[in-house]
């Protein structure tokens, strides 16, 4: 049996519900996946039509079964909330508060079984936040939704995976916020997600915060030594291929030839922008931690306000989020 994946699709005033409609056609997805929408029924048929996709839409409730549907027919999981008219391109409340409850509805589903792995369309925060719901992304509300407190963002790409200590804060809180504890757990986490995927002993590499990692004390004032070698030096006492700090400059650059198959970046930008420069239509963002057991995938890239609505977003990020989910969830399937 296929695994079954729900796609939230997101900020309808953006691109997610194009690349949602590209998806659910896209043969190399469907010979390896049944899909779920999680959004409204009617903007999804509006990007179906945008992008000349032929499919039939068969809407339900949340918390209702998912239908049994006819060879072609897409199941879509729509809440009630009307938005699928709202005008492409700008920042809404009410598309940022739709967004919210798709993915509320989602773990709902994931909770009961009905969907083996969630993949996210992208949000707009701002959106959100003007909807009411005040959160930096998707993954501090899939931990909230989950009861989770020890979680992490991992960015994987077909060449390097980057796991974070920190997202969404300033830089100078982000470095507040490292304490061995911290560089343990995601080390941990990072290992852990691995070995689920089949990936034995994975290599793992931790950055330094400071340029040249600290270089002995030269840069910084020994954040290196204080936050980061303990929580190293507990992995590597567990048994965990754990190794570092290194210098961020280069560290990148030798996990993507293949040195190490997880690099821990220290805050966002650290780790986010190697990975969009060198794969940025190939890059999946995975929620790693979550409560349950769940599995969240993402796209990783924004609402692209700018081109919604053209049917010209391209939705290589959506299936690799798509695939990266089914490999995370190979044996978790239902009927």
């Amino acid at each position: 049996m296929k695994p079954t994946i729900g796609i939230t699709m997101g900020d309808v005033c953006g691109v997610g519900p194009e690349i949602t409609a590209r998806a659910l056609v896209d043969p190399n997805v469907l010979s390896i996946a049944r899909l779920c929408v999680i959004g409204d029924a009617e903007a999804l048929a509006r990007a179906r039509d945008i992008v000349g996709a032929g499919f039939e839409i068969a809407p339900f409730r949340p918390g209702e079964p998912i239908p049994e549907t006819s060879d072609g027919a897409v199941t879509c999981a729509d809440p009630g909330l009307d938005v699928g008219t709202l005008p492409f391109g700008r920042v809404d409340g009410r598309a940022g508060a739709a967004a919210y409850h798709f993915i509320a509805a989602a773990v709902d589903m994931a909770k009961a079984g009905q969907i083996d792995a969630i993949v996210t369309a992208p949000l707009n925060k701002e959106a959100l936040h003007a909807g009411g719901f005040i959160f930096p992304g998707h993954t501090e509300i899939l931990a909230e939704l989950t009861g989770t407190q020890n979680y992490s963002m991992m960015l994987a790409t077909p060449k390097m995976k980057v796991i974070h200590l920190t997202t969404h804060v300033g830089l100078i809180e982000a470095i507040r916020r490292i304490d061995p504890e911290r560089t343990y757990q995601v080390i941990r986490l990072a290992h852990d997600t691995l070995e689920r995927a089949g990936q034995k002993r994975p290599r793992i590499a931790v950055c330094g915060i400071n340029p040249h990692a600290g270089e002995n004390g030269l840069f910084g004032e020994g954040e290196e030594e204080e936050k980061l070698a303990p929580g190293i030096a507990r992995a590597r006492q567990e048994g965990i291929d754990a190794s570092g700090p290194f210098p961020a400059d280069t560290l990148f650059y030798r996990a993507s030839r293949g040195d190490f198959d997880v690099v821990v970046a220290c805050y966002h930008d650290q780790g986010h922008a190697p990975v969009k420069a060198m794969f940025f239509d190939e890059g999946v963002n995975v929620t790693v931690g979550l409560n349950g057991g769940i599995i969240r995938t993402s796209v990783d890239h924004g609402t692209a306000f700018d081109i919604a609505g053209q049917g010209i977003a391209r939705a290589d990020s959506l299936v690799a989020a798509i695939r990266y989910a089914v490999e995370l969830a190979p044996e978790r399937t239902v009927g």
